[in-house]
């Protein structure tokens, strides 16, 4: 019986020793792992990846080749360079917040965008839905426009080391039969 007492007292140490050694480890993981901050480049723009027209502004992020993103706890920025040349160093910005809930930007005359994001718990993946709303002209009628919608699904992936983002983007439009789909890599910069 004493045996019995012993083995499993012994076991008990053993056990809270593995449990306490693995949530140490784990919150270690926690407190250095990546996010997305940082500037980034591609050698292509996400929307040109595939081909599509999905940016209802040139400033907007789908047309850019660079990108500089600050991560906070429930939300990123991202900052993008002015795309005309000789312009003065003017960046656009877009905020994108974690909570799911949907965001709006309006540029009027039927120009915009609606969007939710949401991160993974693991902080390694974001996916942005959105609705992107811009005016084109309509066939044989160059001066008579239409609102077109583009319906995108982008998937972020952070590389496990940081370096890179590899965006998995699908589209679906009233201007275009069936699906799209197409992947863009960014490497960090700095």
């Amino acid at each position: 019986m004493k045996n019995k007492r012993n083995v499993f007292s012994c076991l008990t140490i053993l056990l809270t020793g593995v449990i306490y050694f693995a949530v140490q480890a784990q919150q270690k993981n926690d407190t250095h792992r990546a996010n997305f901050s940082g500037e980034w480049k591609s050698k292509e723009s996400i929307s040109m990846g595939g081909n599509i027209v999905c940016s209802y502004n040139k400033g907007d992020r789908m047309l850019s080749k660079t990108m500089k993103i600050a991560e906070q706890a429930d939300f990123l920025t991202i900052e993008i360079p002015n795309p005309s040349p000789g312009a003065k160093l003017a960046t656009s910005q877009e905020k994108l917040t974690f909570d799911g809930k949907e965001s709006q930007i309006n540029y009027g005359r039927g120009r915009g965008k609606k969007f939710t994001v949401k991160l993974s718990a693991d902080g390694q993946t974001m996916t942005v839905n959105s609705i992107v709303q811009l005016m084109v002209a309509t066939p044989y009628h160059v001066n008579v426009q239409k609102q077109a919608f583009v319906y995108v699904t982008e998937v972020w992936k952070l590389s496990n080391d940081g370096n890179s983002i590899s965006i998995q983007a699908n589209a679906k439009s009233n201007l275009f039969e069936g699906e799209r789909s197409w992947k863009t890599i960014f490497d960090k910069a700095n």
